[in-house]
């Protein structure tokens, strides 16, 4: 059973809209729809409390970290609430996906994001679900960090806004009917 959703990003808003950051506006806008804030942890990191489906609370989280570091708040947040990796869906960017496109998996390796590669050192462990969702490839005269660290054009922005509604569609779904019942229905 989930009982810790992150949101990984970058603090600060000079992220807020960049690439790397589609895992904060997904809990930001989880946290909307409940009526939520998030205010400070026992930790590097914000949290909110959700009250969810047959009183299954669960907890968005926000490292505070940078992403490159993510997995020392996320393991603050873990041992603070009590949970383990398997309690964990971490929601993030992806180079490899084509833009709009989202992916669930419940375990897997880094695919090259900084972010997951923190959280597996600091866990020890690849056994936790994740959520990416698609940023497409950095064009061939752009370094990847700076792809990442880069805005939505304007012609994606209409794009990004129904990949993060349905990233959240998603988190909702597998939070009530489980990761395998979200892979079969949004991994297609």
């Amino acid at each position: 059973m989930l009982g810790l959703i992150v949101g990984l990003g970058n603090p600060g808003k000079m992220y807020k809209n960049t690439r790397h950051n589609l895992g904060y506006r997904v809990v930001d806008s989880l946290a909307n729809k409940n009526n939520k804030n998030f205010r400070p942890g026992k930790g590097n990191y914000l949290f909110c409390e959700i009250a969810g489906e047959e009183k299954r609370d669960f907890f968005l989280v926000k490292p505070l970290t940078y992403m490159n570091a993510s997995g020392e708040a996320v393991m603050e947040a873990l041992d603070h609430f009590g949970l383990k990796g398997e309690n964990l869906l971490v929601l993030c960017d992806d180079v490899n996906l084509p833009l709009g496109k989202i992916r669930i998996r419940e375990k897997g390796n880094d695919g090259g994001h900084k972010g997951l590669e923190s959280i597996i050192y600091h866990l020890n462990s690849f056994l936790f679900a994740r959520l990416r969702m698609g940023i497409g490839e950095a064009p061939r005269d752009m370094d990847l960090e700076e792809f990442v660290l880069k805005e939505f054009d304007e012609e994606e922005k209409e794009i990004v806004e129904r990949m993060i509604e349905k990233a959240c569609t998603a988190v909702e779904n597998t939070l009530i009917w489980g990761i395998e019942d979200s892979m079969s229905r949004f991994n297609a």
